[in-house]
């Protein structure tokens, strides 16, 4: 199958690693071109070198600084003169119950995690301006099953990923018309090199992760690729109709229907 990927343009924020990694491979693999995005600068390079200089470039970028929509923007338009669409990869917060976050950790995660993705919205939707019929542009959220039912100890995943996602089915809404898509991913538990250092770190790691596979229908925890390749066709011109919904990747651990 066709993605109508060659040449076109994608920036993937927080994508040197894990699940963004993953999409930006996909991508880069079916002939696309990317500007990924990290917090290290050694993540980044290592990014850029196993995707190829001639399909990436790389930046040094944190989603709660102002100016990261602007670098990233300029950056695809200055290597590869374009810009096609964006995946926007919500980071993890801090663990704790409503009842243990103070308040600083809700007002930080509130300013990264929440204004920095509204925000870099805003500036894709203003970069991406209005695409012609049948040239549709994308930009994904990367979420987590809390958008469907809350996670143990994840009080503020749980407080700002479901909003974010209904944010996003109102971006969906208002930048239809301008020839943009809008959707959120929603993955499940993933073999990450984070999750794969979690499980490492208990007293018996290969039951740890057989503990969270026994959770999930499919009895096993998703590849980082099974991930990308959904997310890379949900970016790309072959899902053209593909708007306003919030996808599920998780195994079928998500009980709602």
């Amino acid at each position: 199958m066709d993605l109508g990927l060659s040449d076109r343009v994608y920036v993937l924020t927080g994508a040197s690693r894990g699940l963004g990694f993953a999409t930006a491979q996909a991508l880069a693999a079916d002939g696309a071109n990317v500007v990924v995005s990290g917090r290290t600068e050694a993540t980044v390079k290592a990014a850029v070198d196993a995707l190829g200089p001639e399909r990436a470039v790389g930046l040094v970028a944190d989603l709660g600084a102002p100016d990261t929509g602007d670098r990233l923007v300029a950056a695809a338009r200055t290597r590869f003169g374009r810009l096609d669409g964006a995946l926007i990869s919500v980071g993890g917060p801090p663990h704790g119950g409503v009842l243990d976050v103070a308040d600083e950790d809700w007002h930080a995660a509130f300013a990264t995690l929440f204004m920095g993705t509204v925000r870099l919205a805003r500036t894709l939707a203003a970069a991406l301006g209005e695409r012609p019929p049948g040239d549709a542009a994308a930009i994904g959220l990367v979420l987590s099953s809390s958008v469907r039912q809350p996670l143990s100890t994840l009080a503020i995943s749980n407080g700002f990923r479901p909003g974010l996602a209904g944010l996003a089915k109102d971006l969906s809404n208002q930048l239809g018309p301008k020839g943009i898509r809008v959707f959120s991913l929603l993955p499940g538990a993933f073999l990450t090199d984070r999750n794969l250092e979690l499980m490492a770190a208990a007293p018996d790691p290969a039951k740890a992760q057989a503990d969270r596979s026994a959770t999930i229908p499919l009895r096993r925890m998703g590849r980082p690729e099974e991930f990308g390749r959904v997310a890379a066709f949900a970016l790309s011109p072959a899902a053209s109709y593909l708007t306003g919904t919030a996808l599920r990747i998780d195994g079928g651990v998500i009980t709602a229907i």
